[in-house]
């Protein structure tokens, strides 16, 4: 499991990681927009969100834009780096096919610690070196 102090729901952990991606696509994010781009009723987005602002992991004002704080961004990031890893070893190195990859990466970003991720990412990188070294060999 992973070691953080103030464990969050993976559905919570969803919402910040959709915030997240709302903003890099330049949007200002508001409670309609995350509630259309998840597929969930307004008003369980408005709670995730109540809980999210408690834990400052955001800032919200009342029919505002949502904005994250640097820590909502920071784990926001560790929970797509996560997912990015865990799919790109399901990929290439596991050879899972993309949709069920998909599927998976986005339950498994939820558990993985820092030091799995660590871990995997060094074997990603080792592996793709060593791919990479015996197509030059050949």
């Amino acid at each position: 499991m992973k070691e953080e102090t103030t464990r969050l729901s993976a559905s919570l952990e969803d919402y910040l990681k959709e915030i997240y991606l709302l903003n890099l696509e330049g949007q200002k994010v508001r409670i309609t927009d995350i509630a259309r781009s998840l597929g969930i009723s307004k008003p369980s987005v408005n709670r995730a969100m109540n809980t999210l602002k408690e834990l400052e992991l955001l800032e919200h004002e009342h029919y505002g834009k949502i904005t994250l704080t640097d820590a909502g961004r920071d784990t926001a990031k560790n929970i797509l780096d996560t997912n990015k890893i865990v799919y790109r070893f399901l990929t290439e190195i596991l050879d899972v096919d993309e949709q069920t990859a998909l599927a998976e990466a986005d339950l498994m970003e939820h558990d993985i610690s820092k030091g799995t991720r660590k871990k995997l990412k060094k074997f990603i990188k080792k592996s793709t070196d060593k791919k990479s070294a015996d197509k030059k060999a050949k």
